[in-house]
């Protein structure tokens, strides 16, 4: 058999020539494996975390990478936004501007205890992505990540709207609510350090339940009647205000035109007085007579007829009566 199959042999081959063959294929199949494993491709919303020895080594951004087969193991994290509806935990991807729309299950799932114990129905979106893919490879995975959001943000949710009133979070006070919820919900996923980023919170629906809405609604209502009536009063005063400042200005000036001319009056006659006395110093006696004569003839000046009488008279019966006469 042997010398068989050394007749079927080329005798001229040469041994180191298939030996070399032999390496090139070798080479070349080894080259194409480690093209066919060790290049892959990230995507743009991707990142690749890279394990080598099991161990993390550095995180691969989008387009052609290269790991070393059988030593580095690839882990691919979608980083795209995406949106966690709640109180359910209904996940899909974030659209802004389109509203979701998930099959509503057990109602008693949205109430939440309000500040003043009442319970109000809320629903709300929570926007999120991977902000760190080396956490989020490492430490959980999708069905995890969504189920730690989900138990955070309802946590947070119940805490915040615990601290307002139920008016408040069915009236003026949602967007308030929105934001502190929003603030909080990021600081309790950082202290987990779970690799994710809460981008929005967007607080659907705040409405009162089935049971008391026809109350509620009384109340909006006159709610509403009141901010009217002050819308009404605030109107008028704005109206109005412009009609006293214009009055309360015009008297204003008026008691100043009249100080003004009662000051100018009583500097007049402070200077008449002071011009009398300085005369009356100058010539007392003349001055007492002229002084005297003047104020006879203011009193005497409007009293009608007179008769002056000589003071030797007895009596002014008969000029009296020759006066009827």
């Amino acid at each position: 058999m042997n010398q068989k199959f050394g007749k079927d042999l080329d005798p001229n081959l040469d041994p180191q020539k298939v030996l070399a063959g032999l390496a090139t294929v070798i080479a070349v199949a080894t080259l194409l494996y480690f093209a066919w494993s060790g290049f892959y491709t990230v995507r743009e919303y991707e990142r690749a975390v890279l394990l080598r020895w099991g161990k993390y080594y550095t995180t691969a951004e989008p387009g052609l990478n290269f790991k070393l087969p059988w030593i580095d193991e690839r882990i691919l994290v979608d980083c795209s936004e995406r949106t966690l509806r709640l109180p359910w935990g209904t996940s899909e991807v974030a659209q802004r501007g389109s509203p979701l729309s998930v099959e509503r299950e057990n109602p008693d799932e949205m109430l939440i205890l309000t500040g003043d114990l009442y319970a109000a129905v809320v629903e709300w979106n929570v926007i999120w992505r991977v902000a760190e893919p080396k956490d989020y490879a490492l430490r959980l995975n999708q069905e995890e990540a969504e189920s730690i959001i989900n138990a955070v943000a309802r946590s947070t949710m119940h805490r915040i709207v615990g601290d307002y009133a139920a008016d408040e979070i069915l009236t003026g006070k949602r967007e308030e609510i929105a934001l502190a919820a929003l603030t909080e919900l990021k600081a309790n996923l950082e202290a987990l350090q779970s690799g994710i980023m809460i981008v929005d919170l967007q607080l659907q629906r705040a409405i009162p339940p089935d049971r008391v809405k026809p109350a509620f609604d009384e109340v909006n209502a006159s709610i509403q009647q009141r901010d009217k009536l002050i819308n009404e009063a605030r109107r008028e005063r704005n109206q109005m205000l412009p009609l006293a400042l214009a009055s309360q200005d015009k008297s204003i000036r008026e008691a100043e035109g009249y100080a003004s001319r009662r000051k100018a009056e009583a500097e007049g006659e402070i200077a008449a007085l002071l011009s009398k006395y300085q005369a009356y110093q100058k010539a007392p006696e003349l001055t007492r007579r002229r002084l005297y004569l003047e104020t006879m003839e203011r009193v005497l000046g409007n009293s009608g007829p007179k008769v002056i009488l000589d003071g030797s008279m007895p009596s002014p019966l008969p000029l009296l009566q020759l006066e009827k006469e």
